[in-house]
């Protein structure tokens, strides 16, 4: 696998309209590009953290949340998925799962190293998955790796391939909510002026139906991050975090958490306030 060093951070104002554009010409192919994009001593903006902080309600410190470093790493998976041999359109691709592992906290001064590369292209009985990893080291030592699943929509054929979209452990009914939040219409312009992740379909009512959803929806990683900060103060500093994506949040709306200890683990689950919909379903193991 080649490397190819990136001097700043890819441009998503310039990749997101080239990824619309750049979709309706993709058909899916068998082969995934076999290259990983690096940046090198990378530092964090205060600002920007404490922005996203408050967007997904972590609390303000030295270490950065579990899935802060997600926001260095994603525009570097958005480049690679509008390169033009990737094989699949990123507009229209599904996040169906999100695995971080944290080896200790990473710290607000540390300079970081970020890798981005794609992976493991497989069957799925709606189409094909494909694994984005990302990973964040300090010096040699890799701290932090995630693993974002995504499907592409169309073709499948392979009714034996185990879907993603089945949660971490076995869920029974939904529980009662230990929590209830309202989440306000405009979260995915917030979050999208945080991330950078403008998608069409997590910005306004009318853009979103252009692409099959009736109202606005949030960032799959806000639920994930907003559901993390409800644990702050109770989790190690080693673990790995699992989450499936089931149904999307409409914007606004008003959603359950509930988090229920298993030994040294947690399971946890956001759902819809109203009606017995989930919306992710997690895992926290510590290491």
């Amino acid at each position: 696998m080649s490397t190819q060093a990136l001097r700043e951070s890819p441009n998503l104002g310039v990749l997101y309209p080239k990824a619309v554009v750049a979709g309706f010409g993709k058909k899916g192919g068998r082969e995934l590009p076999d290259r990983t994009y690096l940046r090198q001593s990378v530092s964090v903006d205060p600002a920007h953290l404490a922005a996203y902080n408050r967007v997904c309600e972590f609390r303000l410190g030295n270490e950065l949340p579990v899935t802060y470093p997600h926001m260095l790493t994603f525009p570097m998976q958005v480049k690679l998925m509008t390169d033009p041999d990737f094989p699949f359109p990123l507009i229209g691709s599904v996040h169906v799962a999100n695995v971080i592992t944290q080896h200790r906290p990473l710290l607000v001064n540390e300079k970081l190293d970020l890798r981005v590369h794609v992976e493991n292209l497989r069957p799925h009985p709606k189409g094909k998955q494909y694994d984005m990893i990302s990973e964040v080291a300090v010096g040699e030592e890799v701290l932090w790796h995630e693993v974002s699943t995504y499907l592409c929509r169309g073709g499948g054929s392979d009714n034996s391939a185990k879907s993603s979209e089945s949660g971490p452990g076995q869920r029974g009914a939904l529980p009662a909510p230990s929590a209830v939040w309202k989440v306000p219409g405009d979260l995915g312009r917030r979050y999208g002026d945080v991330s950078g992740d403008r998608n069409p379909i997590h910005l306004y009512g009318l853009t979103a139906k252009l692409f099959g959803f009736p109202q606005a929806i949030a960032h799959g990683m806000w639920t994930k991050a907003r559901c993390l900060a409800a644990f702050e103060g109770r989790l190690p500093d080693a673990y790995t975090v699992d989450v499936r994506f089931k149904l999307p949040v409409l914007l606004p709306g008003k959603v359950g958490f509930h988090a229920e200890q298993v030994g040294a683990d947690w399971k946890f689950d956001l759902f819809d306030a109203r009606k017995p919909k989930p919306h992710i379903e997690g895992l926290i193991t510590a290491l």
